[in-house]
């Protein structure tokens, strides 16, 4: 079953403690992929947060240099020997901003602050069950289900934080929906896709609208059942992911208007991941059905600007039929190279795929477990 299934419906977690358990982790090593050089192009490698599986104790930290051509994994123990049991637990997601780097580390309840160049601890914050990230004005903001990690059809509302980024230090709070996910920042305005997840079968259906300056919820769009994803295009256009009941409604992607805040309509496409480039929305979806317990995998192209599906599958070459379970999705912001990873059975380490532009396979690597979330860096990695 598919990882995130297991993080909403697992009885087995239902009492985990979040702290960081004396499970070992791999050694840090490294894998020549190419011959190294970045040319003209700005960004320099990226960062790749594996999540590891929940309870397991094994988020991790991998890195790739374009300028070295290497594949460096788990790479925080020998970066920072001296922090106890390493990233912790569930690494749920990653993004640069400023000189530093930051991993949301779901389970273990804190983010993880690192300088961007080295991967070295700089500060942390306890957030607690913390979920995703966004930034706008030398702010963070991390939504945060604000309660214990488990199902509960009396689970409070979650909120979202606001943390100074020179001070890593919390100055606000807002309340907003039931067990909130990604964020995107469009106008002024925190948009919040609420899910509501611990509450099954009562999902939450709503976004919540958070305005930046006063901080507070200005507004509340009724969209569809367990929201998860988010990201927003050049037109003013937001889409969220449903990812439906896993019985008979179905998973898809709504669009809303942040000009009005209102519901303009929706794709008929699931998507478990998204990632926007340019006009181009790359969607990869791993749906799980209780009735007939199977997954459907797919990967959709979607452009924005025509408002049209342009492929049902963006990968040319057939490597789709190797991927077991793709996980994490991102696209090189120079290169437009396109990068698959799969979790396979999410006990396991897992695989990258980097793919050109039009979709054939260029290179794989062996990951850390559960791979998952990526941040590209323009500065070179020392």
């Amino acid at each position: 079953m598919k990882h995130r299934l297991l993080f909403y419906f697992s009885v087995l977690m239902a009492v985990l403690s979040g702290c960081r358990r004396e499970i070992p982790f791999l050694h840090s090593e490294e894998e020549e992929l190419t011959s190294g050089g970045t040319g003209h192009e700005a960004v320099k490698g990226f960062f790749l947060l594996n999540e590891g599986n929940m309870g397991s104790n094994k988020a991790s930290l991998d890195f790739f240099s374009y300028e070295t051509g290497k594949y460096m994994r788990n790479i925080y123990p020998s970066r920072n020997p001296d922090i106890v049991k390493e990233l912790g637990d569930v690494g749920n997601d990653l993004a640069i901003y400023g000189g530093k780097l930051y991993a949301v580390i779901n389970c273990s309840h804190y983010v993880e602050v690192m300088d961007v160049k080295t991967a070295k601890h700089v500060g942390s914050i306890d957030i607690l069950n913390c979920r995703y990230i966004a930034f706008n004005e030398g702010k963070a903001y991390v939504s945060s289900y604000a309660g214990p990690v488990q199902i509960d059809p009396n689970a409070r509302p979650g909120k979202v934080v606001e943390v100074d980024t020179t001070s890593l230090k919390v100055t606000r709070e807002v309340v907003v929906g039931y067990q909130p996910e990604e964020m995107v920042i469009t106008g002024g305005k925190l948009y919040v896709a609420n899910s509501g997840g611990y509450r099954f079968p009562n999902y939450d259906t709503t976004v919540s609208v958070v305005d930046l300056e006063t901080f507070e919820v200005i507004n509340t769009i009724d969209v569809a059942i367990n929201l998860h994803r988010m990201t927003k295009d050049r037109f003013g256009r937001i889409y969220v992911s449903s990812r439906g009941n896993y019985y008979d409604v179905g998973a898809d992607v709504y669009v809303i208007d942040s000009n009005t805040d209102r519901l303009v309509g929706n794709l008929g496409i699931p998507a478990s991941e998204m990632c926007i480039s340019g006009d181009s929305i790359y969607m990869t979806s791993v749906e799980w059905n209780y009735t007939t317990n199977r997954n459907t995998v797919s990967y959709t192209l979607y452009d924005v600007a025509r408002e049209k599906i342009v492929s049902h599958n963006f990968i040319a070459d057939g490597t789709d039929k190797q991927i077991q379970i793709p996980y994490g999705i991102a696209v090189n912001p120079d290169t437009k190279e396109v990068f698959i990873s799969d979790a396979k059975d999410y006990v396991t380490p897992g695989t990258l795929y980097c793919f050109s532009p039009e979709g054939n396979l260029k290179w794989e690597v062996t990951t850390g477990d559960i791979p998952a979330h990526f941040a590209f860096t323009t500065r070179s990695f020392q």
